[in-house]
């Protein structure tokens, strides 16, 4: 299965020089965990995530001097970590567990299309509908096995 088959159509987005609690205001309306930072031109340049973004709000305080001009850019990932629209959905859960991600921005060419996510990729195998290759090959051997010798 692509990804494009089972990725978030749209990419919710905030530009680098939000502030964390318009962000965290954003992601909560939007029921999303990341928002990806885009530059003026739509290309990504960092994503925050929902961990990272209350951990930055729960140690701003009123008495905090400069907290008040904390950016995104300040708090930000620049490491944007991607997959293409055609590639196979196994290549997406692998390169979220090598980059240790729960989610990465979907592109077709250069422009961002989609998100796709592991609670996305953990529904799919709870509804069937993606059933991994060790398994089916798995299953086809033990109903030969059972055929063989019964």
């Amino acid at each position: 299965m692509k990804v494009k088959e089972a990725m978030n159509l749209g990419v919710i987005t905030i530009s680098a020089d939000t502030r964390p609690l318009k962000a965290f205001e954003k992601m909560y309306k939007e029921g999303v965990r990341r928002l990806f930072v885009m530059d003026e031109h739509g290309k990504p340049e960092g994503v925050m995530s929902y961990s990272d973004l209350v951990g930055v709000l729960g140690s701003i305080r009123p008495t905090n001097k400069g907290t008040g001009s904390i950016e995104i850019r300040d708090i930000m990932s620049d490491n944007v970590i991607t997959i293409d629209a055609d590639d196979e959905i196994e290549d997406a859960a692998n390169l979220m567990l090598r980059a240790d991600v729960s989610g990465l921005l979907v592109l077709e060419g250069e422009k961002p299309v989609g998100v796709i996510t592991k609670t996305d990729i953990c529904r799919m195998v709870a509804a069937e509908l993606l059933v991994p290759v060790l398994i089916t090959s798995f299953l086809f051997f033990i109903v030969i096995f059972l055929f063989n010798y019964n």
